[in-house]
């Protein structure tokens, strides 16, 4: 039977402290469930990078072909994101939920088992979808088992750890995998992590959905969903070869009208996807204008930073997969501190805070050079850029879902997650290119990490000012 959760109510909520929530020990469960499956999601983002020459050499696919493997995945991934996100709050957050992680789970099988480039690509694109299920439904459900205030802000401070935890362990992962058992080893650990908690998920999570069952926004559904597929694939082929193409061109193009037709759909829509109105909070779309800058900008870093690592300084992929596992230790003292620091200063000053301490740490990389000691300088400024990136994306979630009705923390939470991809997607193609196009790469690296910080600190200070009459 389904919950309201409009009156639903957690146990967290009689057993906080103040400041100091205390969660009961089915609240952990809950949240060890919701923060694996995202952990999982956030693995697979990278895992596979530095695999792709031995899956290349194995399936037969050449060097222009193996950017599918990655754009396969983020094209539902991203694509999906809203549309599902509003799926779960009509029809069942829990059960669109456990289909993504069934659906995640035999897509990974497939792409561990893969036989030929098709079968491993199909495999790819159902793992984006169900992907897409995931993400939006667990951070639905997650901001709906735990009330607003310190309870809410420290299970998304975990969330958020694991979520940049997962990255970055996939990156050191990926590689040690793949030298010992090949590529598919890469895939078989994300068919175990689905195998994990598929089996734990239904008996924990209570299902969630709006009360008033309102019809499904169908012309607001194909217009984000293809203007985000086509965005998406723009700026994924755009990494690799550039925005001249004719084909990334047109891509880029059509998102942007069938974006701009979205807008106009839901303005006329009597059950709007995207509520318009919840766009114009101040919270929502301040707060995901922070989110998108520290999730590009930090992508874009780790990016170039591992072309001047091996090309510049020439250290080995093991080698450099070390210098972001301290990029990882320090993201997971940060998500034990992020959200103590927004029950002091509020979710409004950690992000513009953050903001600030990520672009002032990345512009101490300006003075790297060839020199061997400018390793330690990109692991110490990439570490601490990290902290101050990681108190961004649990704050910017704070910020963005404080003050919505639980009959709207779906779409919320849609918006959350679809910034994120979008930021993933989005930075490495726009700055990164300019150290691949570069005569001289150092020369290149210098220019996207200071076009790197004005961004952020731009971003930092517009927040602020955006935000400075919320209460958040």
């Amino acid at each position: 039977m389904a919950i309201d959760t409009t009156t639903q109510t957690s146990p967290a909520a009689d057993t906080a402290a103040p400041g100091i929530p205390r969660l009961s020990t089915r609240d952990k469960l809950v949240l060890f469930v919701l923060c694996a499956a995202q952990f999982m999601v956030a693995l697979d983002f990278s895992v596979l990078n530095v695999a792709l020459p031995d899956l290349g050499r194995d399936l037969g696919m050449n060097t222009s072909a193996l950017q599918w493997a990655v754009t396969a995945f983020a094209l539902p991934s991203g694509g999906f994101l809203l549309l599902f996100g509003r799926v779960g709050d009509l029809f069942g957050r829990r059960r669109l939920f456990l289909a993504g992680l069934a659906l995640f789970g035999a897509a990974s099988l497939l792409s561990t088992l893969a036989w030929d480039p098709a079968s491993f690509l199909t495999g790819r694109a159902l793992q984006g979808l169900g992907a897409a299920a995931i993400v939006p439904t667990g951070m639905s459900l997650l901001t709906t088992t735990f009330p607003e205030g310190p309870a809410r802000d420290r299970a998304l401070g975990i969330s958020g750890t694991l979520l940049s935890l997962g990255f970055t362990i996939g990156m050191v992962a990926g590689g040690t995998l793949t030298d010992s058992f090949g590529w598919r080893s890469t895939m078989a650990l994300l068919t175990l992590f689905a195998l994990i908690v598929l089996p734990l998920a239904p008996g924990l999570l209570p299902e969630s959905r709006t009360p008033d069952r309102p019809r499904l926004d169908v012309p607001g559904a194909i217009t984000v969903t293809t203007g985000l597929l086509s965005l998406i694939y723009a700026l994924s082929t755009a990494a690799d070869h550039g925005f001249g193409r004719a084909d990334v061109l047109a891509a880029l193009a059509a998102g942007l009208l069938l974006l701009a037709a979205f807008v106009l759909v839901e303005s006329r829509s009597a059950a709007p996807l995207v509520s318009l109105p919840m766009l114009r909070r101040r919270t929502v779309a301040w707060g995901n204008i922070g989110g998108l800058v520290t999730f590009s900008m930090m992508s874009t870093i780790v990016f170039v930073l591992t072309l001047y690592l091996q090309e510049i300084l020439g250290l080995s992929a093991f080698e450099t997969g070390l210098v972001f596992g301290f990029q990882g230790v320090l993201s997971v003292v940060a998500g034990t501190l992020a959200p103590k620091v927004i029950g002091r200063l509020g979710a409004r000053r950690t992000l513009v805070g953050s903001l600030a301490g990520q672009g002032a740490l990345t512009a101490s990389l300006l003075l790297l050079n060839t020199h061997v000691w400018s390793a330690w300088l990109a692991t110490a400024a990439v570490a601490l850029a990290s902290m101050c990136h990681l108190g961004a994306i649990i704050s910017y979630g704070v910020t963005v879902t404080s003050g919505v009705p639980d009959a709207e923390q779906g779409l919320a939470t849609g918006l959350v997650t679809s910034t994120q991809q979008v930021g993933i997607t989005v930075g490495i193609p726009l700055l990164g290119v300019l150290a691949t196009t570069s005569g001289d790469l150092l020369s290149g690296v210098h220019t996207v990490i200071a076009l790197d910080t004005a961004i952020v600190l731009g971003a930092a200070l517009l927040t602020g000012l955006g935000l400075r009459r919320s209460r958040v």
